[in-house]
């Protein structure tokens, strides 16, 4: 987290916290969209204020999913709970758990669940715009086959074929690059229409082998199997803030810093054989 970013996460957080669930939702009308997210164990404190900033969007989703691992079933903070009981919200936010540990979780679960429903899925470590979902929602309207987001990439090769490392894939709509390249970043938010990925989508045994920490990668290698666009989001709405204690632990580390997310997609490319 900048230090910039402080003190407007601790006012909203503030704010969120001291409003009842009822004033959080008001007269939102609901949209046929499941929102889906995982966390983990050193999040688990501030999911509630998560769950808040969702609850206040508006429009209203028909649920929100929180994927855990099957060992924080006993670990439910009360402020979860309280949220998961509200009458107001108890038929609004479902908490599942599950063996797997990985971030894909997040979104292949709710698709096997609800796999005749938009997707849209978020991070356990900020507060969203209250325009998030509904600008996600208005676009998949005017582009239903599409895969939505409010951040991507482009995939970028050198002029010998090379992947260029992960920094350099940068998304520049000046430059007419080509659109199947195009990465939807999930922190930021990303809706997916139904029937979006390949069927082999679920396959664990074979993402933790290609794409064990990238689960943005896997989406979008099975995205390019079921020939389904990305698109960037017509109206970016300003950028989600962190949450105070949730920044410590990032996979952002790992494939960003050691560029494991160029390794992971060239696994991904190589067995899948794909042009990009």
């Amino acid at each position: 987290m900048k230090l910039k970013e402080l003190p407007i996460s601790i006012f909203k957080a503030a704010q969120l916290n001291w409003s009842a669930p009822e004033r959080l939702l008001g007269e939102a009308q609901q949209v046929p969209v499941i929102v889906s997210m995982t966390t983990i164990p050193s999040r688990l404190r501030k999911l509630a204020l998560v769950l808040r900033s969702l609850l206040n969007q508006t429009v209203r989703p028909e649920k929100i999913v929180v994927w855990m691992h099957l060992e924080m079933k006993g670990q439910i903070p009360k402020a979860v709970k309280t949220l998961g009981e509200h009458p107001k919200t108890r038929d609004l936010i479902q908490l599942r758990f599950t063996p797997l540990k990985s971030s894909h979780k997040k979104l292949i679960h709710t698709i096997d669940e609800f796999p005749n429903h938009t997707i849209v899925t978020c991070d356990d470590d900020f507060i969203y715009h209250r325009d998030w979902l509904e600008v996600l929602y208005q676009d998949s309207l005017l582009f239903p086959n599409c895969v939505i987001a409010q951040q991507i990439r482009s995939i970028q090769r050198s002029k010998n074929g090379q992947l260029k490392p992960y920094k350099q894939w940068r998304y520049q709509a000046d430059l007419n690059q080509d659109p199947h390249s195009f990465l939807a970043i999930g922190g930021k938010g990303v809706l997916y229409p139904r029937q979006a990925l390949h069927p082999d989508y679920s396959d664990v045994e074979l993402f933790m082998r290609l794409a064990p920490k990238a689960d943005d990668l896997w989406f979008k290698a099975m995205e390019l199997r079921q020939n389904t666009p990305v698109r960037l989001c017509s109206k970016i709405v300003p950028e989600p803030i962190p949450i105070v204690g949730t920044q410590s632990f990032s996979l952002k580390k790992d494939n960003v810093d050691r560029d494991l997310n160029l390794q992971q997609w060239q696994s991904l490319s190589d067995y899948f054989n794909l042009d990009i």
